[in-house]
């Protein structure tokens, strides 16, 4: 099969659920690095995807401390035209803020104001999915229904980007989101099956507390659902289309 931007795009959404869902220590880079290769091969047209690809090398490599590994990553990324410096901000990379080498590679990065307002929505959101999904688990503790409730997730921008680079950070919040998404029906599936075990079985089974489990949870899922929609991107009017310099390093405060 012939790779093309599109099958590699997917094939870098599962490479990355992949790192999200099992772990860097089980699922491994060999992915990564493969998608980075055959993103190269395609030149001019794979390089957002090889950025990409490289930009997330370079943050596990800053999770395991390895300083050298990660600047290479970042130099190829950079090159290749990755210009998320929102993600460059996050706690594991600070680090290197005071690396020259660092500093350097990110001054080379230019990025369109519209293009950074989405930057910042894409890593808030990100941040959004996570929180939605851990609440969402407490609330279903000790549900005795058997429906299972989705998680619900903001429609993904559709606007032309001025810079690649922001296709690959929609790419991580994509990811992201199936990660999440898999790991919350896997938790509902199973509390659901068990619910209609024990439905069966136990004699004391409270059949009325379970429909109103299942209402409660139907509007909780409703709730969330008209709250993902409500936190769509809507570009602000005037948002600039001329490429600038990031962010001075260190001005930028990660979305929490």
């Amino acid at each position: 099969m012939v790779d093309t931007v599109h099958s590699l795009a997917d094939r870098l959404h599962d490479v990355l659920v992949e790192l999200l869902t099992e772990g860097a220590a089980t699922a491994g880079t060999r992915g990564l690095h493969d998608v980075v290769a055959r993103a190269t091969a395609l030149g001019p047209e794979g390089a957002w995807i090889a950025a990409a690809g490289r930009g997330n090398l370079a943050g596990l490599a800053c999770l395991r401390g390895e300083t050298e590994v990660a600047i290479l990553h970042l130099e190829a990324a950079v090159a290749d035209g990755y210009n998320d410096c929102v993600a460059l901000h996050v706690p594991p990379v600070r680090p290197l803020h005071g690396d020259p080498r660092f500093r350097a590679l990110y001054q080379r990065m230019r990025v369109t104001p519209a293009d950074l307002d989405e930057l910042f929505w894409l890593h808030r959101e990100m941040r959004t999915m996570v929180s939605d999904a851990q609440q969402a688990s407490v609330d279903n503790i000790g549900r005795l229904d058997t429906g299972v409730s989705s998680l619900p997730q903001a429609p993904m921008p559709t606007r032309r980007p001025h810079t690649p680079g922001v296709l690959a950070t929609r790419l991580d919040l994509a990811a992201t989101g199936t990660a999440l998404r898999q790991a919350a029906l896997k938790a509902e599936f199973q509390r659901s099956s068990g619910n209609t075990s024990l439905s069966l079985i136990d004699d004391t089974w409270d059949d009325d507390r379970a429909r109103r489990d299942a209402w409660d949870a139907d509007a909780l899922e409703t709730s969330r659902r008209r709250a993902a929609e409500a936190r769509a991107f809507v570009e602000r009017p005037g948002a600039g289309t001329t490429l600038v310099p990031c962010p001075p390093l260190g001005s930028i405060t990660y979305p929490g």
